[in-house]
């Protein structure tokens, strides 16, 4: 069976910039200052967005060890143009940072429902899948991101209508976050959202 990567037509192991990271960055430019986490960051283009065009501080996290190389890389070409860069983190979610250290984190989950068929042995599954229901790394995320935000922070969440829109709310509000929709696009699959919680 073709994994994830070749049927999106990729040939990597450290997730592109898509439609997704496009919306997660439109809604976290404008909004964010002092310092940002993007965790997940992938290519580092959503933390590259941020430190360009905010006056933030952006700090940006992956578990692959090939997303942060090449998230260091597009950082060291920011300053190399005379930019502001930012500072890559290898780590699981927040786990890596101190008790309320940020003032922002910005996060574009793996989200697809796993195929239960395919194995999830490379980096671009572990990417793109959230497990069965497509929450397995958004609820620990939840559960844990409150603990790195300064008082007044504010949290933004990528959330897919295939992962289960209303369940990520409950999951948040559980754990003590309202929400307010930053932005949302429908394209013929599903609809993505942007949530900003407090």
């Amino acid at each position: 069976m073709t994994d994830l990567a070749e049927r999106r037509g990729m040939n990597t192991s450290v997730y592109q910039p898509a439609e997704d990271s496009g919306l997660l960055a439109q809604a976290a430019l404008g909004r964010v200052s002092g310092r940002v986490l993007e965790v997940g960051t992938g290519s580092g283009w959503v933390a590259a967005q941020l430190a360009e065009k905010t006056d933030a501080e952006v700090v940006a996290s992956d578990l692959n060890p090939h997303a942060c190389k090449q998230a260091a890389e597009r950082s060291a070409s920011l300053r190399a143009d005379g930019d502001r860069g930012f500072e890559v983190v290898r780590g699981n979610l927040v786990e890596p940072f101190r008790d309320d250290s940020f003032d922002a984190v910005a996060f574009n989950p793996p989200y697809l429902p796993e195929d239960l068929e395919a194995a999830r042995d490379d980096w671009m599954e572990v990417a793109l899948t959230g497990g069965e229901d497509g929450r397995e790394i958004i609820d620990p995320f939840l559960d844990t991101v409150g603990r790195v935000l300064k008082p007044g922070g504010e949290v933004f969440l990528l959330v897919s209508s295939l992962t289960g829109y209303d369940e990520v709310l409950a999951r948040a509000e559980s754990n003590g976050f309202g929400h307010e929709v930053v932005v949302q696009e429908s394209y013929p699959y599903e609809t993505l959202t942007v949530l900003a919680l407090k």
